[in-house]
């Protein structure tokens, strides 16, 4: 009895089991044959999209006006032959074309670029029967459209496949249009090579793997596409490789499936809306890969794939136009401040905003993109005129500086436009882009709101800072850098009391390079970090042989401002061994406008660790009693601006007597830089000042200079006539 119902079971459960694969089994090849289908439909589609490209062209092509010369009947040949020549190059994306009457005579015809003749035709002709002058062509009798009808087909010789298109484009439906030919019927037939790279790019763009020409038939119908031969037989077919995604998704869940047994149900379940998932998901995945192909979703500007393909093409024709273009780099000035503002929607709206009135300023022929955030590229063509590019460029200007409706409120923005031309500045996509976003930083650095055309001492500028910068990085790596130490002396000059770290680089090709010359690029490249942790570090490390001397060590703005900043100091003064009593940070004004409260909590941390403060260059900036009184500040330094014509000019000297005296009230030691008289220490040392600092003492030396003045036991004027 147990026997068999557990018989029962097993027979009912592998009936169950044969009947849920042979379902699964069912679903897989369902969802592949369906891919395949959508494959094949997305094959038509692209061949079609072509076609209906051509045949757009040719009615632009009409519209405008364009093919309006080549119905004159009064023109000589060799005239007919340039304006379909230049037509062709313009505006035709073929490798070949050729104007043709119903009996097969060429009127004119270009192949690559070049002109061409009957001869050249009668080569292109014994690729299908049905091309003009044939015998299987007959006109057609219905009434011509805005361009004529237009045929494209595929057509294989045994050797290569050509796309072929045949357009009629008779005469007679704008006034004033002449016949060509007796009969009146005219026709343009045309051909691209269907080469390897075609098909590859064919691929990419639609997400099929392995387009491709085969001469042996595939066995599924639904992955070939028929190609005629000259005689009408088929001995080639259009292929590809298709998406099994029912194949994918059984190796994912067959296993599971065998596995789970008695669970059966529920996994078959978990697998049926998996499919269906999987399903819905490549249907999204081809929509949206069709709608971003090409396009910026957010500005519905064409993006910067479609940006890099046209310039290619345009740069493949500068050589037979004998014209020249021009690539604009745009960015936005002050986009940040509107996102940081109002938030990313209204950031959204302000980029649909400034494409569209870019849009509009542009002429026919050119070419506007999105590439990416607030970047935008243009590609201007056909610059006949000098000076063409500036006059876009301040047209961007004036569209852009004015207001934008944002949510209501009125905002106001710019732009920076970098410029470089084909063919002077380069003749290749890579070296144009580079150059414009070159002249582009050139027009930042300048101060926003204009344009900059490429220069070739930027790229010099650029070659420079790129080498200061790889030196630097390999200098800071090798501690090839030296610091040089300046003192700062008592009042009376006779005691050393304090050294001021200063950085030096001797360039094994350039010599010794001043601090002045690679700080600012260094801040700019990302280096100053790396560079202030080896000078705080070299200095603490040297100065531990200096009992009772004070050290200073300049902070730059970009180094307080970081983070870890007040860990990194605490952290060399704890790896070193060296006394943060006789530490001194000199800060500048600007370290404690930008963020008063993270200024004020970074020196807070810095005091408790008994590490002292100076405001360098006092004077020079906002001088603010606010930031003297709220700051903790333990030395303030009047910069050497202020001694230069102090002997000469009284104002100097009563700024400087002010400035004594309102450190002196704050209870704060007052430094003065810059002393290299003998009139001015004496004026110092009456007015009241604490040190002095100056080339009349000693200018930066070694340490081992340093060495030698404080083994001296002499006065300090005495220790340097020594």
């Amino acid at each position: 009895m147990l026997t068999g119902t557990v018989a029962t079971l097993a027979c009912a459960f592998a009936l169950a089991a044969a009947a849920a694969i042979s379902v699964i089994l069912a679903i897989t090849l369902d969802a592949n044959h369906l891919e395949a289908e959508r494959q094949r439909d997305r094959i038509e589609a692209a061949i079609e999209n072509q076609v209906r490209l051509r045949r757009q062209r040719l009615d632009n092509l009409r519209d405008a006006g364009l093919l309006q010369p080549i119905f004159n009947a009064s023109l000589p040949r060799p005239a007919l032959q340039w304006a379909f020549t230049r037509l062709a190059n313009r505006f035709l994306d073929l490798d070949g074309v050729y104007l043709v009457s119903a009996s097969g005579e060429v009127l004119a015809g270009v192949e690559g670029g070049v002109s061409a003749g009957q001869a050249g035709y009668e080569g292109l002709r014994h690729f299908s029967r049905e091309l003009p002058g044939a015998a299987a062509v007959t006109t057609p009798h219905e009434p011509a459209a805005t361009n004529g009808p237009l045929r494209a087909f595929l057509s294989h010789d045994g050797h290569e496949t050509l796309g072929l298109i045949v357009a009629d484009i008779r005469a007679g439906s704008v006034p004033g249009e002449k016949a060509l030919a007796p009969d009146g019927a005219a026709y343009i037939v045309g051909y691209r090579r269907t080469t390897q790279p075609l098909m590859d790019d064919l691929a990419r763009q639609y997400r099929i793997a392995g387009v491709r020409v085969v001469t042996q038939q595939p066995p599924d119908a639904l992955l070939r596409r028929d190609i005629a031969s000259p005689d009408g037989a088929v001995r080639a077919w259009l292929t590809w490789t298709p998406d099994r995604p029912g194949d994918t998704m059984m190796r994912q869940f067959f296993w599971a499936l065998a596995g789970v047994g008695l669970l059966f149900i529920g996994i078959f379940a978990y697998v049926f809306f998996r499919l269906r998932h999987a399903g819905t998901q490549i249907t999204l995945r081809e929509q949206q890969i069709q709608r971003l192909a090409g396009q910026d979703e957010l500005s519905n500007l064409p993006n910067r794939r479609t940006f890099d393909l046209r310039l290619d093409q345009e740069l493949a024709q500068l050589g037979r136009t004998k014209s020249a273009l021009a690539v604009l780099m745009l960015d936005l000035d002050r986009f940040k401040a509107v996102n940081d503002t109002y938030g990313h929607n209204a950031g959204d709206e302000l980029i649909r905003q400034v494409a569209k009135r870019l849009t509009t300023i542009l002429r026919l022929g050119d070419t506007v993109a999105r590439l990416g955030g607030d970047e935008f590229g243009i590609i201007q063509t056909h610059m006949n005129e000098p000076g063409a590019s500036a006059v876009l460029g301040q047209r961007i200007l004036d569209a852009l500086t004015a207001p934008f409706e944002i949510a209501g409120v009125a905002v106001t923005i710019g732009c920076s436009i970098g410029i470089a031309h084909a063919p002077q500045d380069g003749a290749d996509r890579g070296t144009l882009m580079r150059l414009a976003d070159t002249a582009l930083y050139q027009a930042k650095n300048e101060g926003r709101n204009r344009y900059s055309f490429f220069e070739p001492q930027m790229n010099r500028a650029l070659q420079v800072k790129r080498m200061v910068e790889d030196d630097l990085r390999n200098a800071i790596n090798r501690d090839e850098l030296l610091l040089h130490y300046q003192p700062q002396v008592s009042i009376d000059g006779a005691t050393i009391v304090g050294v001021e770290a200063l950085v030096r680089w001797p360039h094994p090709e350039h010599g010794m390079i001043p601090p002045s010359e690679f700080i600012g690029i260094a801040e700019e490249r990302g280096l100053i970090m790396p560079l202030s942790e080896w000078v705080l570090r070299r200095a603490c490390e040297q100065a531990l042989k200096w009992p009772g001397i004070k050290l200073a060590v300049n902070v730059s703005p970009i180094q307080f401002r970081h983070k870890d900043f007040v860990a990194s100091v605490i952290r060399i003064l704890d790896e070193t061994g060296f006394d943060p009593a006789r530490l001194e940070l000199e800060l500048t004004e600007g370290v404690v406008v930008e963020d008063a409260d993270a200024a004020e909590n970074a020196m807070m941390d810095l005091r408790a660790h008994g590490i002292g403060l100076a405001l360098d260059d006092f004077g020079t900036g906002y001088s603010s009693l606010i930031y003297l009184r709220r700051f903790a500040f333990d030395k303030i330094k009047i910069d050497r601006s202020f001694l230069e014509y102090m002997e000469t000019t009284g104002e100097s000297a009563i700024l400087v007597h002010s400035v004594v005296h309102l450190g002196r009230a704050l209870g704060l030691r007052v430094c003065a830089e810059g002393v290299e008289t003998t009139e001015q220490h004496r004026f110092l040392q009456a007015v009241g000042c604490h040190e002095l600092q100056g080339f009349l003492f000693s200018k930066g030396v070694p340490p081992r200079e340093i060495d030698r003045l404080l083994a001296l036991d002499l006065p300090f004027e005495k220790q340097l006539a020594a």
